[in-house]
């Protein structure tokens, strides 16, 4: 079972449904008290995080929030002096253009804004 899936059955869960049958669960189901609900609710939030940071870090370059090495840093250098766009050189080290940025800055290749 995947994230989602259990994300699904969970909200059912504390909506007080059987994600099974999908028919209301009894009244005396150990589901349908109040410290049971928050709990499920809890955990149906703490997935949909979970979810959303997949999803962002998925979006992320390969490269995204890694150091940067001496050779890397040679070759941004050196694309960056024959007028390669931040885009990119962005592109070409899997990095994110504010990152390509920041690094320039860094090395004294640009000036901070």
């Amino acid at each position: 079972m995947d994230i989602a899936q259990a994300k699904t059955l969970i909200h059912a869960l504390s909506q007080g449904i059987d994600p099974v049958s999908g028919e209301m669960l009894h009244q005396d189901s150990c589901f349908n008290q109040p410290a049971v609900i928050r709990a499920l609710y809890a955990a149906h939030s703490a997935l949909e995080k979970s979810l959303a940071y997949e999803k962002r870090k998925r979006a992320l370059p390969e490269n995204a929030g890694k150091a940067w090495d001496l050779s890397e840093d040679e070759q941004l250098i050196r694309l960056f002096d024959e007028g390669t766009s931040l885009a990119e050189l962005a592109k070409q080290h899997h990095r994110t253009s504010g990152s390509i940025k920041a690094r320039l800055e860094k090395l004294g290749k640009i000036s901070p804004v």
